[in-house]
């Protein structure tokens, strides 16, 4: 089709009277395929709905470029106006790197967020549709650049942070959509299955918007990881990803074959294959060291994510309480577990004891004696990995001049005592990615495919079966062996830095009945912040240490306990459980206005109004 070809049919279509921004679709996909013969332009009505652009131009099935089409004459195609298409231009010039506005007469062109430029093949008049011809080969040659368009290479972190937030959040708004749109027309889809199995698992309260982000931040950061791994720098896919996604995350490799197989929702593939695109033009391991460099940051990683999460929604960062617990406060909590094995439990490796012990284990029915590792470590809110990654840090400086036997020490003595619970599906990859490069780093060599013990899973809960869908048994084996840990493993070290939540929504009768203890024989007329979710899991490592008969539980967290009147049955519980209780109040309760020592404001080390304290708790067996 040539361009007059193309005026020539919208025209007639036009004079009909009853054309909408619709009808003119299959013209603008022929002219574009006949001016580029070596794009595919795909024109989707079931992905529009959920906010997909008009048009997805692909080369090799990789998308180059997005046109949004809006109706003849459209008085907005600036997208300046609110009532316009500000809203809707905005969203995309934030996500889409190479992009068109078209009323199907008048193109303009945007790259990476910026106006280009505009040009216009016809205009229209009282008579009908004029053409300019004119201006046609200067049109071909723009639309024949913007069909080149290769991404810039991405060498910058913040660059690649701002790309990969854009994305994805124009994927949880895709999902959100799609998720919405099936439950109005009662529509079965994978995407619906899995967020009915999340509920039932894990979030029982999930909304549509809150899985659509944890879904959408785990595409993006599992693509992460899958390029970090990436040999081949020329190439990268979806199916690519699916293969370099490490084997010790099982989870993540599941939920990737799904993503690069022909199951996945085709209303959300386009903009995962649209993140491909950004992976394509960086080096994932470059700018992660340039990135350690720069910022003289110990985990880069980390702080990338924080990077990352503030650009997809500084708000949600907030509410999700993701604050990276202080460097200082975690290698203190570590450091100081480490000194308490030697010291009261007579373990002079500390934390990193190899010893062994045995325990009796039930399977199929039966009671057998197994041999584990005396030393188990438990972050049951494991969030991004810090507290498990400083205790590798911890035992790796023990093997300094040692390197020769460091790798086999992994394998054999510090993987099986290294256990995670995370019910966040973004921070649980990342959990995964931070204890893989970091192992990396201390020149662990892996000869198995042994998966890290950090599992996605609720720690305030027992196990659920799982329902038939896929996602959902790929869950329900995550859950099924933490449960191993939660019922068999004899965890002596429970370390972290625990959620706080006055409005729990972690009621199962297991951790009720557990916290009933810190509430019998109160007569007090509100017991509402004994419900609070770090109580539950101050409770939960209790119930562990309780269980193993010796141990420490060592944990950041609100600091309201020490001396609150409603906690006295809590400290007379803890006080029975534990020989030794070491409390560093940090204070920093911005409610009651304290002062530090030398009168100046008292200072919270995160950026929180409630205050904390670091809490130390040591039982001796009997």
């Amino acid at each position: 089709m040539t361009i007059n070809q193309y005026i020539d049919s919208i025209n007639q279509r036009y004079k009909l009277g009853n054309a909408t921004e619709h009808t003119f679709r299959g013209d603008l996909q022929m002219l574009i395929e006949s001016l580029v013969p070596t794009i595919r332009a795909t024109n989707e009505p079931k992905r529009q709905q959920c906010g997909a652009p008009d048009y997805i131009l692909t080369k090799k099935d990789i998308p180059i470029g997005f046109i949004e089409a809006k109706d003849i004459g459209d008085k907005d195609l600036d997208g300046v106006k609110k009532t316009g298409n500000k809203e809707q231009f905005d969203r995309y010039k934030d996500s889409l790197n190479n992009l068109i506005f078209t009323d199907y007469l008048s193109f303009h062109f945007y790259r990476d967020g910026q106006f280009i430029t505009k040009i216009s093949i016809a205009e229209l008049t009282d008579k009908g549709i004029k053409p300019l011809p004119e201006n046609w080969v200067t049109f071909t040659n723009l639309l024949q650049d913007f069909c080149l368009h290769v991404s810039q290479s991405i060498k910058s972190s913040q660059k690649l942070a701002m790309m990969m937030a854009g994305k994805a959040r124009l994927m949880a708004d895709v999902i959100e959509r799609a998720l919405l749109s099936d439950e109005e027309t009662d529509e079965n889809s994978t995407l619906k299955d899995q967020m009915n199995a999340f509920k039932q698992i894990l979030i029982h309260d999930i909304s549509p918007k809150g899985f659509a982000d944890v879904y959408a931040q785990t595409i993006a950061y599992g693509m992460f990881a899958a390029r970090l791994h990436d040999p081949t720098l020329p190439t990268f896919s979806r199916q690519e990803a699916a293969e370099l996604i490490p084997k010790s995350n099982p989870f993540l490799r599941k939920l990737f074959s799904y993503i690069a197989g022909p199951d996945i929702d085709d209303r959300i593939k386009w903009i995962v294959d649209s993140l491909v695109e950004i992976f394509l033009a960086c080096n994932v391991e470059e700018i992660l060291k340039n990135y350690g460099k720069t910022t003289k940051m110990e985990d880069p990683i980390i702080h990338f994510y924080e990077t990352f999460l503030s650009e997809y929604d500084p708000k949600l960062r907030k509410a999700r309480g993701v604050w990276y617990t202080p460097a200082p406060v975690v290698n203190f909590i570590v450091r100081a577990v480490d000194e308490i094995l030697k010291t009261e439990f007579n373990l002079p490796q500390g934390l990193a004891d190899s010893s062994k012990t045995k325990i009796k284990v039930e399977v199929q029915g039966k009671k057998i004696e197994q041999e584990v590792h005396k030393v188990q470590i438990l972050d049951p809110a494991t969030g991004t990995g810090t507290f498990l990654a400083e205790v590798v840090k911890h035992v790796h400086k023990k093997f300094k001049g040692q390197q020769g036997i460091w790798s086999n020490y992994v394998e054999q003595h510090l993987l099986p005592r290294l256990n995670g619970f995370e019910l966040l599906m973004a921070s649980y990859a990342m959990a995964h990615l931070q204890l893989d490069l970091l192992l990396s780093e201390t020149g662990y060599k892996p000869t198995t495919n042994q998966r890290f013990r950090v599992y996605l899973t609720n720690s305030l809960e027992e196990h659920h079966e799982g329902t038939d869908s896929l996602f959902s048994s790929w869950l329900s084996t995550e859950a099924n062996e933490a449960n191993h840990i939660k019922r068999d493993t004899p965890v002596m070290c429970v370390i972290g830095n625990p959620p706080y939540s006055v409005s729990s929504n972690n009621k199962s009768e297991w951790i009720e009945s557990l916290t009933a203890d810190y509430k019998k024989d109160l007569n007090e007329r509100n017991i509402q912040p004994l419900s609070d979710d770090y109580i539950k899991f101050i409770r939960f490592g209790q119930h562990f240490i309780d269980k193993t008969g010796e141990g420490i539980l060592a944990y950041i967290s609100n600091n309201s306990f020490i001396d609150g009147i409603i906690h006295r049955r809590m400290r007379e519980e803890l006080m029975k459980t534990f020989d030794k209780m070491y409390i560093l109040d940090l204070h920093g309760n911005a409610k009651k206005k304290e002062t530090a020592p030398d009168g100046s404001t008292d200072q919270n080390v995160f950026d929180i109004m409630q205050g904390v304290s670091i809490n130390i708790f040591v039982k001796r067996k009997k």
